[in-house]
């Protein structure tokens, strides 16, 4: 089976080199064609990081196995481990999380075995990098939260905790605050749950689930996330078996996946042969698993938990009181384990099965449609406008321009309402939301928020404008606080 391999920067060769000497010497049936990713191709002139020969091969084999890549710093390109995943929708970012023999946490000293998953939505969220300076002082993202994007991580979270066995499965949000974005997701994980009885459904506001993790994390078996909050609710977990070093990474999609080393590059000691390949090769066997290769992943993983469990280790971890030895030395040992099997923690062995790829040749983007045919009308509209006026002197000017059914409701800076109630206590940017909204819900037309925008343009720098819409009858945006 070919397979796309990008060695990466800093430590990457080497501990890519490690790895694929350890799959070699299990005579694993890969054929490793090599691309052309990183920090050094950017150097090159490829701004997004690659090759078009490595976008093609990679595209064309439907599997690529990477190393640490760095992105350079102030030149205003993107991640190329962002953009890899974006541009190939792989949705699901699952990582696994447990307990490894020789690699000493507080929870291991304390007996606390740790077997968890965290699935990250990938692709959508604050990662769309869509950002704007609406005046000199004041900067906003773009959130985009779907509801095809979110059930395509959420059904692969629950199809995994299923073939995982799992028992629980948790949604972390923040949808006491963010009602329509997060509210979405929560949403449609209630609505799949559905099709799951089996398995325990439930949700948690993501900071506690931070603080639970933190003190109770073998209380929980999948958690499932949008982009930002899995991504920094996964490094917590790292953190929790021993650091990125010990933390593989799948990258799913329904054509391409990715599996790589989440952590960085490491250039001070590059070069050196002392780097950890263990969060590559765990990345690596959760790409044989993938692949169906479930009998040399698991004799793999039980020859690694053996050679962790007897001590031997690379400079970043273990028993100081043992000798370090290098990337060669640790990857010739775990070779030399092949038939061990952990005392502590063994993996059971599992059969093969036959890899179907879904890696077909298509001809146009797929289109993320929902179902929601309820009927649309706008109400009204959002204007962000640049001023420095006191809200009572702003809203004398604004409402000066209403056109017919539209009338302001409300002032709102940095999300707090102003006007018509408000304190002097709130602190001010130059930067205001003016709310106009028809009365009874009266539907407008696209006409008539334009009309409304020229009037204002006559007195207001304007620096965005969002239409409020309602399906059904349900009002598809947000209340200002204290609105």
């Amino acid at each position: 089976m070919k397979i796309a391999v990008a060695k990466g920067d800093g430590i990457g060769p080497e501990i890519m080199d490690a790895v694929i000497g350890i799959f070699n010497a299990a005579k694993l049936p890969l054929d490793y064609q090599f691309v052309d990713m990183g920090k050094w191709v950017f150097d090159k002139g490829f701004s997004n990081g690659m090759t078009p020969e490595a976008k093609e091969t990679i595209e064309q084999l439907g599997i690529l196995f990477k190393g640490p890549m760095e992105t350079p710093k102030g030149k205003g390109v993107k991640s190329v481990n962002v953009t890899a995943r974006k541009t190939w929708n792989t949705y699901a970012n699952d990582r696994k999380f447990q307990t490894l023999s020789g690699v000493d946490t507080v929870f291991s000293k304390a007996g606390i075995n740790i077997d968890l998953t965290i699935v990250r939505e990938n692709i959508e969220d604050t990662y769309g990098g869509i950002e704007h300076k609406l005046t000199q002082d004041v900067a906003i993202a773009r959130r985009y939260i779907t509801r095809g994007g979110s059930e395509q991580v959420i059904r692969y979270a629950f199809e995994m905790a299923q073939k995982k066995g799992a028992k629980r499965i948790t949604c972390g949000h923040k949808a006491n605050i963010m009602k329509l974005t997060d509210g979405l997701f929560l949403e449609v994980f209630n609505e799949i749950a559905k099709a799951y009885p089996n398995l325990k459904a439930d949700d948690i506001i993501v900071d506690d689930l931070c603080m639970k993790l933190v003190s109770h994390p073998e209380l929980f078996d999948v958690i499932v996330l949008t982009n930002l909050q899995g991504d920094i609710v996964s490094d917590l977990c790292a953190g929790l078996v021993g650091g990125l070093g010990f933390a593989p990474s799948s990258n799913i999609g329904d054509h391409i996946s990715i599996f790589e080393a989440v952590h960085g590059t490491a250039p001070d000691i590059a070069g050196k042969n002392i780097a950890n390949p263990t969060s590559l090769l765990l990345s690596g066997l959760n790409m044989l698993r993938h692949l169906g290769m479930m009998e040399k992943a698991v004799m793999i993983e039980n020859a690694l938990l053996f050679t962790l469990e007897s001590g031997v280790h690379t400079g970043d971890f273990g028993d100081k009181s043992i000798a370090s030895v290098n990337t060669t030395v640790f990857a010739q040992a775990i070779i030399d384990n092949f038939g061990k099997q952990s005392t502590q923690n063994p993996k059971p062995n599992l059969k093969d099965f036959d890899f179907v790829s879904t890696n077909k040749a298509i001809s146009k983007n797929p289109m993320l449609l929902g179902s929601n045919n309820e009927p649309h009308k706008i109400v009204g509209a959002d204007f962000f406008i640049e001023s420095t006026l006191q809200p009572n002197e702003l809203a004398a000017v604004a409402m000066q321009q209403e056109k017919n059914e539209l009338k302001l409701v409300t002032i709102s800076n940095r999300g707090t309402q102003v006007w018509p109630t408000g304190s002097v206590f709130t602190n001010l940017v130059n930067q205001y939301l003016l709310r106009f909204e028809t009365e009874n819900a009266t539907p407008l037309t696209q006409s008539d928020i334009i009309n409304l925008y020229s009037a204002l343009a006559k007195n207001f720098q304007i620096s965005s404008v969002e239409i409020l819409n309602m399906w059904g009858d349900k009002k598809a945006y947000s209340l200002a606080q204290g609105q």
